[in-house]
């Protein structure tokens, strides 16, 4: 592998750098998008459960808020509950949808560096092949004559072939694992809003 790199000269750092980060992305996504950091499969149903007859205190809130993402959201509205018995079902929905938004913030977190970098790696690849390029020319005697130094052709030929191929091998897995987690995130959003309503229609006919 250090030959490789070695062949393929100084443009390969950057993409290096690329594919490091891109898996520290990865493995801190796979580590953060985990359900149950994110959405319980039985947290709603507890939550209905505990708010039968009534609104948990604020203690029993502030753990809920703490227990994971879906837990937060859900926190919200309870919160604003205990605040105000009396406040509107429409206001209880924007606590929650501005809880929501901070959470989609946080599961959103790198994803757009991913994309960046999925994006950016054929292009570092290109740069690198233009390098390749210009040293197979440079190694061409002066004067258009056909004498040229082989080792320098042979040379930047595998420049610009090795650079290619690392860009699309760093673009190629980044773009798959952008779009899992873009896919996953998107399906905890939908969970995150239908049990935020779930819940808001739950305290509204808990107070009647």
């Amino acid at each position: 592998m250090f030959s490789i790199i070695q062949a393929a000269g100084w443009p390969i750092w950057p993409l290096i750098a690329c594919s490091i980060l891109a898996l520290a992305i990865v493995i801190e996504r796979f580590i953060s998008l985990k359900v149950a950091k994110v959405a319980p499969p039985r947290l709603l149903e507890e939550v209905l459960s505990v708010t039968r007859t009534s609104v948990p205190a604020p203690d029993v809130v502030s753990q809920l808020e703490k227990n994971s993402a879906l837990g937060e959201v859900l926190a919200s509205g309870l919160r604003a509950v205990n605040a105000d018995p009396h406040i509107s079902e429409d206001d209880v929905r924007a606590t929650m949808e501005g809880a929501g938004r901070k959470v989609t913030q946080r599961l959103e977190t790198y994803l757009g560096a991913l994309a960046t970098i999925a994006s950016a790696a054929p292009l570092l690849g290109l740069f690198g092949t233009v390098v390749g390029m210009i040293e197979i020319f440079g190694s061409q005697a002066p004067g258009g004559s056909t004498g040229g130094n082989p080792a320098q052709l042979a040379h930047g030929i595998s420049i610009a072939l090795y650079n290619t191929a690392f860009g699309l091998i760093v673009a190629i897995p980044s773009l798959i694992f952008w779009r899992y987690f873009r896919a996953r995130v998107d399906s905890y959003l939908l969970t995150l809003e239908l049990a935020a309503e779930h819940l808001n229609r739950h305290l509204k006919a808990m107070r009647k």
